[in-house]
């Protein structure tokens, strides 16, 4: 007779791991614009061999988050033609993914992390504290993308949306910012508790038609 046994669970592969702990670091804009990415430095801050560095190093340049530039690669500098091209994807990808998040009629305990997110965007707004206010940003946009039942569309959603996530990083630190961001992710909540799919698809194409445009200002504003 066989003895039951339990699932044995296997560790996260050390590749997947300086991966996500590298994106990490390219999202929340810890490393410049232009600096240099070399695998054999990476390797020794982190500890692991070229191996894992070599094959993470390749997926953030297959995903568009680096590039390559000789033997090393760089974050590289976007041009409001690189936000033109990223935002023509999101407004066509974000808006039909609440539509079908709203539309699968989401229950108030798959919506009690949202309004958990708007609570600390709130209080983060109420404090002046911007990195506090990006990370709750953030985990609003990680909640809202695990109800959307197409899993390819949402993995688009998360590679589009990383390529301007350390610009956000700077504009989330103007008090008027914070405000839109709050009063149009709270329009959205509203939508996606009603069940209000094109509500909430209008809802998107609002909140990115406002960050769109605070992201450009702010690459004109530098640029002077």
């Amino acid at each position: 007779m066989m003895v039951n046994l339990q699932t044995i669970e296997r560790p996260e592969p050390l590749g997947d791991r300086v991966y996500a702990a590298l994106r990490e670091l390219l999202r929340a804009g810890r490393l410049a614009t232009g600096q240099s990415l070399q695998e054999a430095e990476l390797a020794t801050r982190l500890g692991v061999s070229r191996t894992p560095v070599r094959e993470a190093l390749a997926r953030l340049a297959s995903e568009g988050l680096i590039v390559a530039e000789g033997r090393s690669f760089v974050a590289p500098a976007l041009t409001v033609r690189d936000i033109d091209d990223i935002y023509a994807l999101r407004f066509l990808l974000e808006p039909a993914a609440l539509r079908l998040a709203a539309l699968s009629k989401p229950d108030r305990k798959q919506l009690a992390p949202l309004r958990q997110a708007l609570d600390d965007m709130a209080a983060a707004h109420a404090a002046g504290d911007g990195a506090a206010f990006m990370d709750a940003n953030y985990r609003y946009r990680d909640t809202w993308t695990t109800l959307v039942p197409n899993k390819r569309m949402v993995r688009a959603i998360q590679i589009y949306a990383d390529h301007v996530r350390y610009l956000r990083a700077f504009t989330l630190d103007a008090p008027e910012v914070r405000v839109a961001v709050l009063k149009g992710l709270k329009r959205l909540a509203l939508a996606l508790a009603a069940g209000d799919g094109a509500g909430a698809a209008a809802a998107m194409r609002a909140h990115l038609t406002k960050a769109k445009s605070v992201l450009l200002e702010m690459m004109h504003e530098t640029r002077r």
